[in-house]
């Protein structure tokens, strides 16, 4: 008999100890799952300890421990490099072992054939394109490590070949006979990045996405761990993929929200893997045309080393960017402009293809002058005020400051003050009712009905089969279509007013995105960005592809302001489907938490979150503020063991947060 420490799916931050009478030597135990008894249910544990004494953190005598039930594999799937990140995960995320391990792996119980390369064609292999200069100095400059650096960053702009440069420095790891993962937004959303993988590497290519069940995905973990399958392409959970001798990993749109996970642990998939490459010492190359601003301010200050690529290659030109002022050229709820209209009109005589991209992720209730598009911020933390029209008042839901909606704009006294927005059926009915001669589709998550619909509708609109795609941020991301000509962007403002200090990041982010998608392959790509407020820094920057000058104010701002990356947050949401229990739990813990305060940590609200209510929950938030985030982590985890959370509270932690809504 011996005992083996077992992670359980639970959210407590300890093994259980579990005893077991089989003749098995005990290094054969580790990184597999048995089966145990759970208080009164069966459930499925990893093996992560085994020896012939009761360890000491067992918590019962000897006659209490249970025996496991059974061994559900016959070879570990838990490897010890996966388990050292799991226990760095556990303590930097304060989330449970348990918790974290099983966010890893499959929870398949029969590895089944996934057949995950079925949606890309795997016809003949594609032929490497030539490399550039600046491509070639890009790979030496990732591979060869002289200075002793691991994170490499691939910057430049849309359709200036980063895919290509990932793929060849990927070739050369392969040829040394190691493995790479390969990280992608979301598996769907790019397409083409996913069939140059498996068209230049076939069958040694895995690629795990969100189609396969969890037999499958065990089924492709196995090939992974076997060195069947050597390169690993997939969205953010790929960062666990168990690839034996790993050699290179890589972040192709680190910029993009997707690689924050957002539920428990709460990792970030770029946090993820920077902590693998530094542990194994491999490196890891990120790339995007708009970085993360913390990916920016990295590169500037040396800790990412960056590589520039300045041309397309695919034949296009940077497109024709031009801004239209809706409150002049606007008409009352008419979202497509006389400039935009009449853009559309060539485009379509021209028997080119439109695309229109309409960001729905944004607030329509926040105060702002027609006339001079003056906006109100809080007074404490700079991020617009959201106005709750039961109580009449505009709020602040980082710090909980409040005010009174002003009857007149304060900047220039005008009276056309107001709330604005345009919804996406809005937009259909209208660019149908304007060209009813032109074929639309629509791609949204409303849109999407079924399992491989959204591919589909890709390949349709990039064989022609539509002349206009109406979008949200579904086609900002990595999609490239010979026909496009015009790219229109009907509200630019409304991530510009998210009450979120990351609001100008992701703005200028999505149209210089979007903007990305014409002019790919012919000279005469065309986008039009239409916005009530043209002249502020993130729209402008974006319209004049002045990437520099709009990193550079944003850095400065954030500097003023102490956010990110001049600080570091922690967030607290308290959800409840009780309105006053989500309250009394935020202050609760913000008494202890203002109690054990340390030097140094600034604590914001409690204070109701810009989303008050989600799927009938009521949230409140804190958010932490500090230079350094250990302080932060530190706070948190003492009041996880002081605090006796009300049963019907569930708290949210969330380290370094990406999404403040």
């Amino acid at each position: 008999m011996f005992f083996i420490e077992a992670a359980v799916n639970v959210p407590l931050n300890q093994t259980f100890t579990y005893k077991c009478e089989e003749d098995i030597p005990l290094e054969k135990t580790f990184g597999r799952r048995i089966e145990v008894r759970f208080g009164n249910r069966k459930t499925t544990a990893f093996a992560v300890a085994a020896s012939r004494s009761i360890p000491p953190s067992c918590r019962v005598s000897e006659e209490k421990i249970r025996p496991i039930t059974r061994f559900i594999d016959k070879d570990p799937i838990l490897t010890k490099e996966l388990y050292e990140t799991a226990i760095w995960m556990s303590n930097y995320y304060i989330a449970s072992i348990g918790e974290v391990i099983f966010s890893m792996i499959p929870s398949g119980r029969r590895e089944s054939s996934s057949d995950g390369l079925s949606f890309i064609d795997d016809n003949a292999f594609t032929k490497k394109n030539q490399l550039s200069i600046e491509q070639k100095n890009a790979i030496d400059g990732i591979l060869n490590n002289e200075d002793g650096k691991f994170y490499h960053y691939l910057y430049g702009m849309t359709g200036s070949g980063k895919t290509e440069v990932f793929l060849s420095a990927a070739e050369k790891i392969l040829n040394e006979g190691k493995g790479v993962i390969y990280l992608v937004p979301e598996i769907g959303l790019t397409p083409q990045v996913v069939e140059s993988v498996i068209k230049r590497f076939g069958n040694t290519a895995a690629v795990i996405h969100s189609e396969l069940t969890p037999s499958q995905r065990l089924g492709e973990w196995k090939r992974i761990l076997s060195k069947e399958a050597r390169i690993v392409i997939g969205a953010r959970s790929a960062i666990f993929a168990p690839v034996p001798d790993l050699g290179l990993i890589i972040i192709d749109e680190e910029h993009d929200g997707s690689y924050k996970s957002g539920s428990s642990p709460r990792y970030h998939a770029r946090q993820v893997a920077m902590h693998r490459s530094s542990s194994l010492k491999i490196p890891l190359v990120m790339g995007s045309a708009t970085p993360s601003v913390e990916a920016y301010y990295s590169m500037k200050k040396g800790i990412i080393k960056k590589h520039i690529l300045t041309k397309r290659l695919a034949g296009g030109q940077i497109p024709e960017i031009s801004a239209v002022n809706l409150s002049i050229e606007n008409h009352k709820d008419d979202c497509i402009s006389k400039t935009l209209f009449n853009e559309m009109k060539n485009t379509l005589a021209q028997k080119r293809q439109i695309i229109l991209f309409l960001n729905r992720r944004g607030f329509t209730h926040f105060f702002r002058c027609s006339t001079c598009g003056f906006e109100l911020k809080c007074k404490n933390c700079s991020v617009p005020m959201t106005y709750h029209k039961l109580e009449n008042r505009l709020r602040c839901h980082y710090c909980g400051y409040s005010a009174i909606p002003p009857n007149q704009c304060p900047e220039c006294g005008s009276l056309d003050i107001g709330y604005s927005g345009f919804g996406t059926e809005y937009i259909e009915n209208e660019v149908k009712a304007k060209f009813p001669n032109a074929s639309v589709i629509r791609i949204d998550t409303d849109s999407i009905a079924h399992k491989g619909e959204l591919q589909e509708k890709i390949e349709a609109f990039k064989k022609g089969e539509y002349d206009i795609m109406l979008g949200t941020q579904m086609v900002a991301k990595g999609l490239n279509f010979p026909k496009l000509q015009l790219v229109g962007v009907i509200l630019a403002d409304t991530t510009l007013h998210l009450p979120d200090f990351r609001a100008s990041e992701k703005t200028f982010s999505l149209i210089t995105q979007v903007a990305g998608r014409a002019g790919r392959y012919f000279p005469d790509g065309k986008v039009i960005v239409q916005s009530f407020s043209p002249d502020r820094i993130p729209i402008d920057m974006a319209v004049h592809n002045n990437a520099e000058a709009f990193y550079e104010n944003e850095l400065q701002q954030r500097k003023v302001l102490q956010f990110p990356p001049y600080s570091r947050l922690l967030r607290l949401v308290f959800r409840s489907a009780v309105a006053s229990a989500a309250e009394q739990a935020a202050q609760g813990a913000f008494s202890i938490l203002a109690e054990e305060r340390i030097n140094g940590v600034e604590i914001l609200g409690p204070a109701e979150c810009p989303l008050e209510m989600i799927a009938r929950n009521y949230r409140h938030q804190i958010l932490l503020r500090g230079k350094s985030i250990h302080p932060l982590q530190k706070m948190v985890t003492n009041l996880t063991r002081n605090y006796i959370v009300p049963q019907n509270v569930y708290i949210e932690i969330d380290v370094d947060p990406v999404n403040m809504l």
